[in-house]
C-alpha cells in the first residue's frame, strides 16, 4: 500500500466557506483538508487546488504513476460535467480515483446530474458535505487492501 493520498480540488473550491454556504456549507477548504489530515494522521495527505484544467491533469499524471500514492480524491467541481480531458487523464493513470462532491449533485440542476469522469473512477461519493472527503480517503484505504 502506498504512503500518501493526493486530494485534488477544482475550480471555485478555494471559495468554500464563503461560496453559497446553503449548498456547500461553511467549512473552508483549509478546514476540510485539516480535518482529513487529523483524522488520517498516519497517512500523508497531499492537496492541491486549481481553477485550471491543465494543472489538475498535470497533478493526476504526476501522482497517478507514483507507487507511493494510494490513490486520488478528486472534486473536479464544474469540470466534472464538462471535461473529457480530465476523464481521459483518470483513465490513463494507474492509481484509483474517487470522485467527491460536497452537495448531492443528483438533487441539483439537471446539468449536474451527469459526470463525465465517474466512469473512469473507482467510485463516487456525493452529498455528505465535508465528510465526503473522509469517506473517499477511507474508501481508498479499503480499496488498497
Amino acid at each position: 500500500m502506498g504512503r500518501y493520498v493526493q486530494i485534488i480540488n477544482g475550480p471555485n473550491l478555494q471559495l468554500l466557506g464563503r461560496r453559497e454556504p446553503a449548498i456547500y456549507g461553511t467549512a473552508t477548504l483549509d478546514d476540510i483538508i485539516g480535518s482529513v489530515r487529523e483524522r488520517f494522521g498516519s497517512i500523508e495527505i497531499r492537496h492541491m487546488q486549481s481553477n485550471c484544467e491543465g494543472a489538475i491533469i498535470d497533478t493526476l499524471h504526476g501522482c497517478g504513476f507514483d507507487s507511493d500514492c494510494m490513490g486520488v480524491v478528486l472534486n473536479a467541481g464544474a469540470y466534472t460535467h464538462t471535461s473529457l480531458a480530465i476523464a481521459d487523464a483518470i483513465a490513463a493513470i494507474e492509481r484509483p480515483v474517487v470522485e467527491v462532491h460536497l452537495s448531492n449533485i443528483f438533487a441539483r440542476e439537471e446539468i449536474r446530474h451527469r459526470s463525465l469522469i465517474a466512469a473512469n473512477c473507482a467510485g463516487s461519493i456525493s452529498g455528505f458535505g465535508a465528510e465526503s472527503y473522509a469517506l473517499a480517503v477511507q474508501a481508498l484505504i479499503d480499496y488498497g487492501r
